[in-house]
C-alpha cells in the first residue's frame, strides 16, 4: 500500500496543470532569455499538450504493462493448481501445458538475443533496444514537431522552449526509475536491472535535450544579434541573470554526470562514483528548481521530481528503521571462506517472509560506513523461542515463531567493500567476525512453482540466487502443492573448495523428504586440481570436469520435458548467453519461459 501511495501523489502532481505557461519570452536584450509572460502563446500551449502526450503514453505503456503481468500471475497460478497432484490426469495436463503458443515462441526466439558483457558494460536485449530505440524516437519526434522551420527567430525560441520543457518533464521517470522502493517494480513485476538500464538512457536523453535547450538559446542570440555581439551577450547573461546562471550550472552538470556514467568507470570506482552521482544529480535539480521557479508548469514537473526522490528516501529510513529494530539491533557475522569469499549470517532484529528471488540492500558501517550494497538471499533459519511446555514465551516470540530469525548470503572477493569485509574476517580470529548491520529490504521475488520442469544454472557466486528456488521447489513437491515434476540444478565453479560456500545448506537440501524424486545437481569444475577431485556421490549429485555443454543439458531435460519449463540462469555473461541463445533455439518445440538474474548498476 505504501508504493501505491507513491504512485497516488506523483500521478495528480504531473496532471494538475491545466492552463499555465511555460513560455520563455524573447523580448529582454540583457539576459536574452527573459520571464515568463502572462499569456501563454500558441507554441507555448502546443509545449503543454505535447508534454501531456507523452505522460498520457507513459500511462498507456503501465496500463498495458500492468494488465500483461497481472493476467501471466493469474495464468500461472491456475497452471499451479491444475497440476498439484500425481494423479495419470495430472500427467495429461502436464503434456498439455509443454505445447508452446507458436505466436509467442517465435517472439520469445526473435526478441530474448544475447546481451553479450563486454568491457564497456552490458549490452541490452533486442526487446530492451526496441524499447530504449523507441523511447528515443519519441522524444526526437516530440522536439521536432510543430517547430516553426522557416522563421529564423521562431525557430530558435521554439526549439528552445520545446527542448527545455521535455528536459525537466523527463526528469520524473529519470527520478523514478532510480529508486529502490519504485512502485512500478512491485506493479509491474519488471526487473531493477531493466529500470536501471531505463534510468541510464533516459538520462542520457535528459542530457542531450537539456544541452539543445542551451544550445538553442546560445545559438539564437548569435543568430539574431551577430557573433561579436551575441557572445558579448551571452557571458553578459550568464554572469549577471540567475535565470541564466542557473540554466548553465544545470546543463553543465548534468553533462558532467553523463561523463562519469560509462560503466568502466562505475565498476572501478563504485563508492566514489555513487556519491559524486548523487552530489551532482542534487546540485542539478537545484538549478533547475531556481532555473524554473517563474515558470509555473516546469517548476510543478520539477516538484514532481523531487517528491519522488523524497518519498523513496523516506521508505528507504522506514525500511530500515523496522527491519533493525525490535529485539536489539541486526547483528551480522560474516566467515572467510575458500575462494575468496565470505558467508554473511544477518540475526533479524525483527524478522520477515523469506521468499525465494530476494535480495537486499546491507549496510555495514564498521566496513562501509554508509554506503550499501546489494546481495541476493541464499538461506534462511527459523528459530523457535518455547518454553519447558513448548508454548511460546511472549507476543515477540509468537510473532517470530516459524518466521525466518537469520539471513545468510555468499559474497565473492571483489574490490571495496567486498574486499575489506573478507580482509576483515580473514584476519580475525577463527576467520570470522561479529558486527552491526542494518538490512534494507527485502526486494523482489521469484516463484517457478507453476512449471512442471525447472532447470537452474549458476556460475560461482550465482548459486546463492539458486539455492532458495532449489529448497522451495523440493519443499512444495514433498507437500503437494506445486506443479514441478523435475527440478535441475547445474553450478560451474572453478574449484571444488567452492562446494564449502553452500555444504551446510546443500546438506539439508539432500535430506529433505522426496527429495531423490525431484531433484538433479550437475556439478562442473573447470579448474580441477586433479582428477582424483572429480568424482560423483550419487546418481542425483554428480560432478564433471570442465563447462558445460549447455544446449545438450537443455536438450536432454527437453526430450523428457514435463510441463512447461522455466529456465533460469545466475551468473557470467558468457553463462547467461549461452543459456538464452540455447533457449532461444529450442522455444519453438516445447513451452519455455527464461529468467536471467543479473544484478547491475
Amino acid at each position: 500500500m505504501i508504493k501505491l501511495a507513491l504512485l497516488a501523489v506523483i500521478l495528480p502532481l504531473v496532471f494538475a496543470q491545466n492552463s499555465t505557461t511555460i513560455s520563455h519570452a524573447s523580448s529582454s536584450t540583457t539576459s536574452g532569455h527573459a520571464a515568463a509572460v502572462a499569456q501563454p502563446t500558441a507554441a507555448d500551449i502546443e509545449n503543454i499538450r505535447l508534454a501531456r502526450v507523452l505522460g498520457c503514453i507513459w500511462l498507456a505503456i503501465v496500463a498495458v504493462l500492468f494488465v500483461n503481468r497481472w493476467t501471466n500471475t493469474l495464468l500461472k497460478h491456475l497452471r499451479r493448481l491444475a497440476n498439484l497432484n500425481h494423479s495419470i490426469s495430472s500427467e495429461g495436463r502436464q503434456s498439455y501445458f509443454s505445447i508452446p503458443n507458436e505466436r509467442l515462441a517465435k517472439l520469445k526466439r526473435h526478441l530474448f538475443r544475447l546481451s553479450a558483457a563486454t568491457n564497456i558494460g552490458t549490452l541490452p536485449t533486442r526487446l530492451q533496444t526496441i524499447v530504449v530505440v523507441g523511447y528515443l524516437a519519441l522524444n526526437f519526434i516530440l522536439c521536432a514537431v510543430t517547430i516553426n522551420w522557416h522563421d529564423k527567430h521562431a525557430f530558435y525560441v521554439e526549439g528552445r522552449n520545446r527542448t527545455g520543457v521535455l528536459a525537466v518533464l523527463n526528469m520524473i521517470p529519470l527520478i523514478l526509475l532510480a529508486g529502490r522502493n519504485n512502485p512500478l517494480l512491485w506493479l509491474l513485476d519488471i526487473t531493477f536491472d531493466t529500470y536501471n538500464l531505463l534510468h541510464r538512457w533516459i538520462g542520457r536523453i535528459v542530457v542531450l535535450e537539456a544541452v539543445t535547450h542551451a544550445s538553442f538559446w546560445m545559438a539564437g542570440m548569435i543568430a539574431t544579434s551577430g557573433s561579436h555581439k551575441g557572445w558579448a551577450m551571452i557571458k553578459a547573461a550568464m554572469a549577471s541573470s540567475q535565470l541564466i546562471m542557473t540554466g548553465t550550472i544545470g546543463a553543465c552538470t548534468l553533462a558532467t554526470i553523463l561523463l562519469l556514467t560509462p560503466s568502466i568507470v562505475r565498476h572501478a570506482f563504485y563508492e566514489t562514483f555513487l556519491h559524486i552521482h548523487i552530489l551532482l544529480g542534487i546540485v542539478a535539480i537545484a538549478a533547475t528548481w531556481v532555473h524554473t521557479k517563474h515558470l509555473t508548469t516546469l517548476h510543478v514537473f520539477v516538484q514532481v521530481a523531487i517528491t519522488c526522490w523524497v518519498i523513496e528516501r523516506v521508505l528507504r529510513v522506514y525500511s530500515l528503521v523496522r527491519n533493525n529494530t525490535g529485539r536489539g539491533v541486526t547483528k551480522a557475522e560474516v566467515e572467510a571462506l575458500p575462494g575468496d569469499a565470505v558467508r554473511i549470517t544477518l540475526r533479524m532484529a525483527r524478522p520477515w517472509k523469506f521468499r525465494p528471488g530476494q535480495h537486499i540492500f546491507l549496510y555495514m558501517p564498521t566496513v562501509g560506513l554508509w554506503t550499501s550494497h546489494p546481495f541476493s538471499l541464499a538461506w534462511s533459519n527459523e528459530d523457535e523461542f518455547h518454553t519447558e511446555k513448548g508454548l511460546p514465551m511472549n507476543r515477540f516470540d509468537i510473532y517470530t515463531a516459524g518466521k525466518p530469525t537469520s539471513m545468510s548470503l555468499i559474497v565473492r572477493r571483489r574490490t571495496g567493500f567486498t574486499d575489506a569485509m573478507y580482509r576483515k574476517a580473514e584476519k580475525s580470529p577463527q576467520g570470522r567476525f561479529n558486527t552491526t548491520a542494518f538490512v534494507e529490504g527485502p526486494y523482489g521475488d521469484q516463484s517457478f512453482q507453476s512449471y512442471g520442469t525447472v532447470m537452474l544454472f549458476a556460475a560461482g557466486v550465482g548459486i546463492t540466487h539458486q539455492v532458495p528456488h532449489v529448497r522451495d521447489l523440493v519443499g512444495a513437491y514433498a507437500n503437494g502443492t506445486c506443479a514441478t515434476r523435475r527440478v535441475i540444478l547445474v553450478w560451474i565453479i572453478q574449484s571444488p573448495e567452492h562446494l564449502e560456500w553452500i555444504r551446510p545448506w546443500m546438506t539439508q537440501i539432500l535430506g529433505m523428504s522426496k527429495r531423490r524424486d525431484i531433484l538433479k545437481i550437475l556439478l562442473f569444475v573447470t579448474r580441477p586440481r586433479s582428477t582424483r577431485e572429480i568424482h560423483s556421490p550419487s546418481a542425483s549429485v554428480q560432478m564433471f570436469p570442465g563447462k558445460p555443454d549447455v544446449g545438450a543439458l537443455i536438450d536432454k531435460e527437453q526430450a523428457q520435458q514435463v510441463g512447461a519449463m522455466a529456465i533460469s540462469v545466475c551468473g557470467t555473461g558468457s553463462l547467461s548467453d549461452d543459456v538464452r541463445k540455447a533457449m532461444r533455439d529450442r522455444c519453438e518445440m516445447t513451452e519455455m519461459d527464461f529468467f536471467e538474474e543479473a544484478f547491475s548498476w
